[in-house]
């Protein structure tokens, strides 16, 4: 039992062990994975005028965390088969402007984090990994995080594991470590790294303009307990993930997800499937209809009014488009049963019949 409600030992031993069991050598939590992504952003050195090259498959944070820093989004189209960054397409995008390039993990499967790697090598861009989705994925025998300059993680309730809000950024960085601990805690450092010479036990000094993004103990403490459990809850995943497609395979006017392969192994935070576009409406109502609580991930960012309203406009990044017009979410969770799933199936082969 501990005395602390926050800023107590509980986060570094949840941060220490998070790192160990990515594989890591520094782990910053936050109290979200937007705080988080804001953090890395600015550990980057991302600034006014900058630009920032980020999928338009993807949650706003992602973009908007460009936007807080007065940085621009410059969104890339997606890959059609996976909804994950077209490496090709970030290529022809970079300009002298440009200063990073985000991967978002969709649904949890890696995107190409080795093509990423070696792009953000070439022009000399930090490269950031938004893995909000996809923590206990596997990449080429890897745990993910460990390609990226950052990869930030996403302890939201629907995640791999959960802190009831949170997030956290995993480096091997120990300069970014230190300004991602800075920016977490209003700017303010407390440790050896002064500008003055100390004057007691009570110094402290700003150094930059930071943000109250401290998560607590008590969320921590949760944390670390669902930690331990991670590779079960992965493990139940990747389970119903692989038996969708005995009830789904060959259904007429449904495309099914890929499955995981030896290079690349998912989380499965979500399983996306691909209906025709002018039924995905009805489609979609009648699985709501029915109890079913399917999804769509995501309107392409560029696409809501207040990107529109800064410049963006549709027919940017076609593959993401097409994609969102198709895709449905349908429910995945580690205890999600046969029947469950097989009710889920049934009625979406039926509402495709009859749409």
């Amino acid at each position: 039992m501990s005395r602390w409600l926050t800023q107590g030992p509980a986060i570094e031993r949840f941060e220490k062990a998070l790192a160990k069991k990515v594989g890591v050598r520094f782990a910053v939590a936050f109290n979200s994975g937007t705080a988080a992504l804001h953090a890395a952003y600015f550990a980057a050195g991302i600034g006014k005028g900058d630009e920032v090259l980020v999928p338009a498959m993807t949650f706003v944070a992602t973009g908007n965390a460009a936007l807080y820093l007065q940085a621009k989004p410059i969104f890339v189209d997606v890959h059609p088969h996976t909804g994950n960054i077209d490496v090709r397409d970030a290529a022809r995008k970079v300009t002298k402007k440009t200063r990073a390039i985000v991967a978002v993990d969709y649904a949890g499967r890696p995107a190409d984090l080795y093509a990423c790697r070696s792009l953000a090598r070439k022009c000399k861009l930090v490269f950031i990994e938004d893995g909000a989705q996809s923590l206990g994925a596997r990449y080429h025998g890897e745990s993910v995080g460990t390609q990226a300059d950052m990869t930030m993680f996403s302890f939201h309730p629907v995640k791999s594991i959960t802190t009831g809000e949170g997030g956290v950024i995993v480096t091997d960085s120990e300069a970014l470590y230190r300004k991602l601990k800075l920016f977490r805690n209003h700017g303010i450092t407390r440790d050896a790294y002064f500008v003055k010479k100390s004057e007691g036990p009570w110094h402290q000094e700003m150094h930059v303009l930071g943000y109250n993004y401290r998560i607590t103990d008590i969320q921590t403490a949760l944390g670390g307990s669902q930690l331990k459990r991670l590779d079960t809850f992965i493990k139940k995943r990747r389970a119903a993930a692989g038996r969708y497609p005995a009830f789904l395979k060959g259904v007429p006017g449904l495309v099914l997800p890929a499955q995981d392969s030896k290079e690349e192994k998912s989380a499965w935070h979500l399983y996306t499937v691909q209906v025709p576009a002018q039924k995905r409406k009805v489609v979609f109502e009648a699985l709501r209809a029915v109890g079913i609580g399917v999804q769509v991930h995501y309107l392409p960012v560029y696409l809501h009014p207040l990107y529109k309203k800064l410049g963006y406009k549709k027919g940017l990044c076609p593959n993401a488009e097409a994609w969102y017009a198709g895709e449905i979410s349908l429910p995945l969770f580690p205890a999600l049963t046969l029947a469950q799933q097989k009710r889920v199936a049934q009625a979406l082969i039926t509402a495709l019949k009859e749409a």
